[in-house]
This record gives structure tokens, C-alpha cells and sequence, in this order.
């Protein structure tokens, strides 16, 4: 399974940016999908968001009510909304594709970990 993060970049605080994952290659028949991001490529992990094959979502409560996570199953594609940014958001983002667990909320408890990863994309939010 290859994951390819996009539309990471720059912006204010209190602004707005819309990551997509295109998921390609062997797939499983389920799974679940989300985002995690670090600090710096050492830094532990922090997960934000995931969902099943069937839409249901869990969140992390640093972006609940922030964040909207979604997918386009025809697309193999996941999308993470973030509104309302702040500078503590800054960190590189990573797509994640867990095969192990297909409840959302036990992917997000272990991080996506063991699971398929993005190479990631910098977010960075300026005060």
C-alpha cells in the first residue's frame, strides 16, 4: 500500500487547510484511514483522526470540533479539513492506513501503529 499526502503548506492563524491521501496499490477488503502528525521526524506521534470503511470517525481532543476528517472510498482517498488553526498545529502531517484495527477510535488509540504511512506534509501556522 503506497500513501500519498497533498495540500499541506503556510497560512495564518485562524486560517484553514484541506490535506488529501490517495491511497493506491494492494488494498485490504477493510481497514481504517486517519492523520497523525510530529513536531520534528523525531518527535512521537500524535494522532488526530480516523475513520472506517463505513464513514464512522473518531478525533483526537486537541482537533475535535476543528478538524473534519472524510473519504472517498471510489477514490481511495482521505481528506482532513482543519479550520481554525493554530500555531500548536504546526508539525508535518502523515496519512495513515491501519489493517489491524477497524474500530476508528482503537486506530487512533495506537497511532496507526503498526500500519502503512505517508512520507508526510509540513503545516506550518504562523501566530
Amino acid at each position: 500500500v503506497r500513501l500519498v499526502e497533498s495540500g499541506g503548506g503556510s497560512v495564518q492563524s485562524g486560517g484553514s487547510l484541506r490535506l488529501s491521501c490517495v491511497a493506491s496499490g494492494l488494498m485490504p477488503s477493510r481497514y481504517c484511514m486517519g492523520w497523525f502528525r510530529r513536531e520534528a521526524p523525531e518527535k512521537g506521534r500524535e494522532a488526530l483522526a480516523a475513520i472506517d470503511n463505513d464513514g464512522s470517525a473518531a478525533y483526537a481532543d486537541s482537533v475535535k470540533g476543528r478538524f473534519t476528517i472524510s473519504q472517498d472510498n471510489a477514490k481511495n482517498t482521505v481528506y482532513l479539513q482543519m479550520n481554525s488553526l493554530k500555531p500548536d498545529d504546526t508539525a508535518i502531517y502523515y496519512c495513515a492506513l491501519d489493517e489491524d484495527r477497524l474500530n476508528p477510535v482503537e486506530a487512533l488509540d495506537h497511532a496507526f501503529n503498526p500500519g502503512y504511512l505517508g512520507r508526510g506534509t509540513q503545516v506550518t501556522v504562523s501566530s
